[in-house]
């Protein structure tokens, strides 16, 4: 049976093979069931609903990925989106986290009717693949910053905005040991590195008397508290417009990169550089986000994290069912979750930011008027504490250079639509 779904002789797979691989992909991805509910907790989001969400949204994500694509690519809850949502929707702009799940619901249904029809295409075609690396490497930036907070090295100031903590605490020395530690296992290409430096820290942390411990098993937490709280009409008010783009923009971009990349690693590609079942894997990605904010979490995505799965002979969508099938049983272990101190997902989100800020190799630094607009964008998202905020002035940045370098020939109409639309948005909304 599982051969005929999954095509696995097709693929020159087995059973075994594909579950090892999903192990391996589970492992590599699994800390976001410790790290999303801390970040969206900061929202007023009830944390232990919040894990159970997220284990179910990633398990039904990889279910859509696994039946509507057979690929080997798992998702759930995206890193950088769910930082926007608690610190930039829901803390720097005051809106409840119901308004902040309505706005992910609807940029899911945006992505999916963009997803079936040739809209997304042209979108992702129109933006300079400068622009792109630099919004990945600008959210990498905000989660430093919020990763350094958390680990209480970066504390207000009231004359400097920000300063250092205290570096002799437990908090930053306890942090500093988990990121030594888990960028040491990667570099030995340890399977699991990030979940085992978020496990050591807090063992490490609750060893000193610096957190408490809670147990490691116990009944699933229920997430009532979080099903089905979108907020859709306040979604819909015109000041949270954009908030529904960033969503939205960030998941295009982020998904149709993460897609290809793992194609190509994968080699599902065709021959002439097109992906077979893209479409699929788009549904599939778009449903999971609306399926995501209906059960309580920030937006699902597709996770990078899936090529270790590839790398171990995941072939075929039976791989990223075995993930969501190992996120159902992580339900069981909501003890643990709530032992987990915010400084030992503090260098999980640092190592994440420092994979996404690889971006900025790939910007056209030999071209100003391309360097510039990318610098603009990546620096601002964590100065403003908002990844639209870094989208809007990098689009509106590089309009108006282009124009004023008499290089108007480069600005695709549709990034000359969305700067106007952005520059609109600041002189009426603000």
């Amino acid at each position: 049976m599982l051969d005929s779904i999954f095509k696995l002789t097709e693929n020159k797979t087995t059973i075994r093979i594909e579950v090892v691989a999903g192990l391996t992909t589970f492992l590599t991805m699994a800390y976001i069931i410790f790290v999303n509910p801390d970040i969206l907790s900061k929202a007023g989001m009830p944390r232990d609903a919040v894990f159970a969400s997220t284990c179910i949204a990633a398990a039904v994500g990889c279910a859509l990925m696994a039946f509507l694509a057979n690929y080997p690519i798992a998702l759930a809850p995206g890193m950088g989106l769910n930082a926007y949502f608690a610190f930039g929707v829901v803390g720097g702009m005051g809106h409840t986290w119901q308004v902040a799940l309505g706005c992910v619901f609807l940029s899911g249904i945006l992505f999916f009717i963009l997803s079936v029809t040739p809209v997304r295409e042209w979108i992702v075609n129109a933006i300079p693949k400068s622009l792109k690396m630099a919004i990945a490497a600008g959210i990498g930036l905000f989660l430093a910053l919020i990763a350094l907070q958390s680990a209480k090295i970066v504390v207000d100031h009231p004359a400097t905005l920000i300063g250092a903590g205290d570096l002799k605490s437990w908090p930053v020395l306890l942090a500093a040991l988990g990121f030594v530690l888990i960028i040491a296992l990667e570099h030995f290409r340890i399977p699991g590195a990030v979940i085992i430096g978020v496990l050591v820290v807090t063992a490490a942390s609750i060893a000193v008397g610096a957190s408490k411990f809670g147990g490691i098993v116990g009944a699933p937490p229920s997430p009532a508290p979080v099903f089905l709280q979108m907020d859709l009409a306040g979604a819909l008010k015109v000041g949270l417009l954009t908030v529904v783009f960033a969503f939205l923009f960030v998941d295009l971009f982020d998904n149709t990169g993460t897609l290809i990349a793992l194609a190509h690693r994968g080699r599902f590609m065709n021959k002439d550089g097109t992906v077979p079942r893209l479409r699929g894997a788009l549904i599939a990605d778009s449903t999971a986000a609306m399926a995501g904010a209906a059960i309580g979490t920030s937006t699902t995505t597709s996770y990078i994290e899936s090529a270790s799965g590839i790398n171990a002979g995941g072939r075929t969508g039976l791989t990223a069912l075995v993930v969501g099938v190992l996120f159902l049983a992580a339900l069981f272990l909501s003890p643990l979750a709530a032992s987990v101190p915010p400084w030992a997902t503090a260098p999980a989100l640092f190592y994440v930011a420092c994979i996404m800020a690889r971006g900025l190799t790939e910007i056209e630094w030999g071209d100003i008027t391309e360097s510039a607009p990318a610098m603009v964008t990546a620096l601002t998202m964590p100065f403003t504490f908002s990844i639209a905020e870094g989208i809007a002035f990098g689009f509106i940045t590089y309009a108006a250079i282009k124009l004023a370098a008499g290089r108007w020939r480069d600005v695709h109409p549709a990034m000359a639509i969305l700067a106007a639309l952005f520059v609109l948005k600041f002189v009426v909304i603000g």
